[in-house]
């Protein structure tokens, strides 16, 4: 399972239904991932902080042991390409979440987010929610 941003973001921010699914992924002995691309979400929000100090050490602590699939070139033509699509067919979902996407495909893994909204414009896609 690849774990979108605002799942781990729902994590630091000690979200009860976030808590629950992963302590039901935990129970289940479900493999856990996230992307390069979470990261730099992160970091960009860490960035725009008032508190940043204590926003890394938050990323920091959620995401010690999580394995990370970086963007390679299979995952970002697959990206890029669904990307164009959805832009072509007015479905635009950013492009940070279409290069998840493609990841997540190439993997054959779900994408864990509360976007379900816009992750499900993705043909082939499976998602979880929480």
């Amino acid at each position: 399972m690849i774990f979108d941003t605002g799942f781990i973001i729902d994590l630091m921010n000690k979200n009860a239904q976030a808590l629950n699914k992963l302590q039901e992924l935990m129970n289940k002995k479900e493999l856990q991932y996230i992307t390069s691309l979470t990261i730099f979400e992160l970091f960009s929000g860490l960035s725009r902080s008032q508190k940043p100090e204590e926003e890394k050490n938050k990323i920091t602590t959620i995401l010690i042991g999580l394995p990370i699939f970086d963007l390679d070139n299979q995952c970002a033509e697959l990206g890029g390409k669904l990307d164009g699509i959805l832009i072509k067919e007015g479905k635009m979902i950013g492009a940070i979440d279409s290069m998840i996407a493609g990841i997540a495909l190439i993997k054959n893994m779900p994408v864990l987010t509360r976007n379900i909204k816009d992750f499900s414009k993705i043909k082939g896609l499976k998602t979880e929610t929480y």
